[in-house]
């Protein structure tokens, strides 16, 4: 068997490495010119890393992130909501990692030329289109400029090619474009002295106004991390298309960030001067789009953001594009048939990234921050008159258990 990967994203390469380990071939073609490290910080859940970690990269992402050891949910005044402690001092076996994106799919990018060899692994190729018939699919692959480049024959064709998917276009080309719930993203990291652990993350303030902060790497010295920051704000209903078209490259504006930054206390670091320390940073409107009915026909299917955009909440976007790759691994190297795989991983998977959708265009796990501000807008002097422990858990437990990254063993922390 040999597969066709469109898209040399996190969710692409892992599908190859994940199709290796099970002895399938597979080819992948990335449109971007080379596989460049990208982005800022992300969080990579345990259920994720474990899935790497079977892949025997969890040393070298030991080397480049940050083991997540605890998080806050405060409100966006500073007073604390929620904490608990992640990863492995959660009871997790393996950590959460706190880590520059780039560096992630680095990783797994280099693992992919070691095993698979740089040959299988095509640049400057942008689908154009694809046919197929009951043996296999055909792919046809463009450069920028319109000219043919290639075109490849295989068994099966998965579509890894992001929310703007080709793939997701072709199979359902009357969707229209995803969906912009009216908040902005802006994002950025600097090299800044450690604050609490030096293995913390907080979260400040609910889904219409949120400042994220954690380290993603060491620093240029012991006292000081590599630090990701994010402000997210809600500029509109969601009822219009964003200013801008979403795009994780495009350079953010200071004029249009600082003055939703100076809304934002937090005891723990200096929040502000970190944002106007930052000399250059990325925006993206939080987009995402409606669950599909399915993903796969015939030969064909979707993974990763093709399959399941969702806005960036509940540090789950990277982390179930792993996931998915491993159940699609499995189900190809199970069954008799590429169809039945494809029916088999559709099964599994849709049902429960819909699921993670929906819960986060309600705030995901941080929704406990949104219950308390709406309960306590000018603040409180004892949380549990205002929303009790068991009902904080709820939410952000269940939440947890939905996503698939509960831990097995769970102690109350102090909140």
């Amino acid at each position: 068997m040999k597969a066709i990967i469109v898209g040399g994203g996190v969710g692409g390469l892992t599908t190859a490495l994940m199709l290796r380990a099970r002895g399938i071939d597979s080819e992948l073609f990335e449109q971007a010119d080379a596989v460049r490290e990208l982005g800022v910080g992300i969080n990579t859940l345990p259920h994720a890393i474990r899935e790497l970690a079977q892949l025997g990269l969890l040393d070298r992402l030991d080397q480049v992130a940050i083991r997540t050891h605890e998080l806050f949910y405060l409100t966006r005044h500073g007073q604390q909501v929620w904490h608990e402690k992640r990863g492995l001092d959660a009871g997790h076996e393996v950590p959460q990692f706190s880590i520059h994106r780039g560096r992630l799919q680095g990783v797994i990018h280099q693992a992919v030329i070691e095993r698979l060899g740089a040959e299988k692994l095509h640049t400057g190729c942008r689908l154009g289109a694809f046919t197929q018939d009951e043996r296999g699919v055909t792919a046809h692959f463009f450069d920028r400029n319109g000219a043919h480049v290639r075109t490849v024959r295989g068994d099966i064709l998965i579509g890894a090619d992001g929310i703007h998917s080709k793939v997701r276009q072709t199979l359902f080309p009357n969707e229209g474009p995803p969906c912009w719930n009216g908040l902005m993203l802006w994002r950025g990291a600097m090299d800044w002295p450690v604050f609490l652990t030096g293995q913390s993350m907080i979260i400040a303030g609910g889904l219409n106004a949120k400042a994220v902060v954690y380290p993603i790497a060491e620093g240029s010295s012991p006292a000081s991390r590599l630090t990701n920051w994010a402000v997210l704000v809600r500029l509109g209903d969601g009822s219009a298309p964003p200013p801008r078209r979403e795009d994780w490259s495009r350079l953010g504006r200071a004029d249009e960030l600082m003055p939703h930054v100076n809304g934002f206390s937090i005891p723990q670091i200096d929040f502000g001067a970190l944002v106007r320390a930052t000399p250059e940073f990325w925006e993206y409107p939080c987009c995402d789009r409606d669950p599909l009915p399915h993903w796969t026909s015939g030969r064909v299917t979707l993974l990763g953001d093709a399959a399941h955009p969702m806005y960036p909440v509940g540090s789950n976007g990277a982390s179930q594009a792993i996931l998915d790759a491993r159940a699609l691994a499995d189900a190809l190297a199970r069954s008799e048939h590429p169809r039945q795989a494809l029916a088999a991983y559709e099964q599994q998977r849709l049902p429960m990234t819909g699921e993670i959708v929906a819960a986060n265009r309600r705030g995901g796990p941080e929704g406990v921050i949104d219950a308390v501000e709406q309960l306590a807008p000018q603040g409180f002097s004892d949380i549990d008159t205002i929303l009790n422990y068991e009902a904080r858990e709820a939410i952000v437990r269940g939440y947890a258990t939905r996503a698939g990254f509960a831990a097995r063993m769970v102690t109350r922390q102090a909140s």
